[in-house]
């Protein structure tokens, strides 16, 4: 397993520094300590590789989300806190940074979509915030709000490539604050900085 996992975090680095296509197998062994040979005992190619790596992803996805979701008191705020964890995690770890950028300019190529679990997240919480009482939601219907939110954030996402302040909690912030005025939804002081 130590192997494996050294594997897959030498494969997050090169693909996030190299892509895809320009990272090569020899790299990803020789970055984790080990031979070509190990690398194929554990992984058949390139593409079950960087699976591997999309799968690492998604799993420290729904570890923010259970992280996220202890102790909120409502919807709206177990979404901004989800937000504020998933950019923190963008922010440090490089294998979920590379699993969305590989799940974003490869899709199709497995049957994993990181983007379409974000958007039915956000389409939960936002539904089940829509039923609480008194919930300052009207601002936009809830297709258009729930595309607002997975836009922006996969945006903040992607621009984050060149300037990681695009994950800090000062953004994602003044992201809340625009969408929804009406609700007090400010970073915990965990989130990236």
């Amino acid at each position: 397993m130590r192997t494996r996992r050294a594997l897959i975090h030498s494969a997050a680095e090169r693909f996030e520094r190299h892509g895809y296509e320009r990272t090569k197998l020899s790299e990803v062994s020789e970055g984790a300590g080990v031979t070509t040979g190990a690398l194929h005992f554990h992984f058949r190619n390139k593409a079950d590789l960087a699976e591997a790596v999309e799968h690492a992803a998604i799993r420290n996805l729904y570890r923010v989300a259970r992280r996220a979701q202890c102790g909120q008191p409502d919807a709206l705020t177990e979404l901004a806190s989800l937000s504020y964890e998933l950019a923190h995690l963008l922010h440090q770890d490089v294998v979920s940074r590379a699993g969305f950028r590989l799940n974003y300019e490869m899709s199709g190529r497995t049957r994993l979509s990181i983007h379409q679990e974000w958007q039915s997240c956000v389409q939960r919480l936002l539904v089940q915030a829509g039923e609480e009482e008194g919930a300052p939601i009207r601002t936009l219907p809830l297709c258009e709000l729930t595309d607002t939110v997975v836009g922006a954030t996969t945006g903040f996402a992607l621009l984050a490539r060149d300037n990681r302040a695009w994950l800090s909690p000062k953004v994602l912030t003044g992201f809340w604050r625009a969408v929804l005025p009406d609700c007090a939804l400010e970073s915990n002081g965990d989130g990236a900085g």
